[in-house]
């Protein structure tokens, strides 16, 4: 049986684009860690993608992961849109490149060592853990 993990994930930018930053709270049983990382020059998306790329990566093992995001861009993308992008080479339904290819393609890559169960979640509505993610991505901002 796979270990359980909880991860909250969000990006932050000031500016879009300007500097930017991401933050995951992974969740084992009652222990919690904290993940945070930054970019000089990057859009809100391009953070709220990174969040969850770098939570999954973190884990050395495969898991069954239930992972919180505020961002509708990154659950409809990889829950929905992902199938027929990957079907047209990469393409939106209008035949443009997806915008923030490498990054689809990093998630991706990570989903496939992992089960994981995609969860929206409001955003800046009083959620511990979704004010905490959002916290360490500013955060990270400001270490810039």
């Amino acid at each position: 049986m796979k270990p359980l993990i909880e991860m909250f994930t969000d990006g932050a930018c000031r500016g879009n684009p300007g500097p930017g930053g991401w933050g995951v709270i992974l969740r084992y049983s009652k222990r919690e860690k904290h993940l945070k990382g930054r970019e000089q020059h990057t859009t809100n998306n391009q953070m709220e993608l990174m969040a969850p790329i770098m939570g999954l990566r973190t884990l050395k093992t495969s898991c069954h992961v239930i992972l919180f995001t505020d961002s509708q861009y990154v659950k409809k993308g990889i829950t929905e849109w992902i199938h027929l992008w990957k079907k047209n080479g990469w393409k939106t339904r209008d035949k443009k490149p997806v915008k923030n290819i490498a990054l689809w393609q990093q998630l991706d890559q990570e989903l496939a060592r992992h089960t994981v169960e995609w969860k929206w979640i409001k955003g800046h509505a009083g959620i511990r853990e979704n004010e905490l993610a959002d916290s360490l991505a500013k955060q990270a901002i400001d270490e810039l």
